[in-house]
């Protein structure tokens, strides 16, 4: 299995900028897609953003569209979530996952721990 460890997440000021980070250990993402979710205090989880790996193609929640930017490095076997122009409805716990494809994300199995994401106002 893949193991995942999801890093830049913090306090952050509305309008601010986030570059969150998926590193993966285990298995190359090779053959794989890779995404994003997040989950806010008293909401259910909910699609970020997500790729596959290989041909890169890339999907994009609404409330993402034009700020959010995810993207990889192949050599590091890890992916990134650039988000911008953040929002005080941005603040939740991102959760970073690996599934068989972008076109099948409730099969994600493979999850991180999770790093907050807090947006003040």
């Amino acid at each position: 299995q893949v193991q995942l460890v999801e890093s830049g997440g913090g306090l952050v000021q509305a309008g601010d900028s986030l570059r969150l980070s998926c590193a993966a250990s285990g298995r190359s993402l090779s053959n794989y897609a890779v995404g994003w979710f997040r989950q806010a205090t008293g909401k259910e989880r909910e699609f970020v953003a997500g790729m596959n790996w290989t041909f890169k193609t890339k999907s994009y929640a609404d409330s993402v569209k034009g700020r959010g930017t995810i993207s990889r490095d192949n050599a590091k076997n890890t992916f990134y979530l650039q988000m911008n122009s953040l929002k005080p409805e941005d603040t939740a716990v991102y959760y970073c996952a690996v599934g068989p494809s972008v076109y099948n994300l409730n099969a994600f199995a493979s999850w991180g721990q999770g790093t907050q994401v807090t947006v003040s106002s």
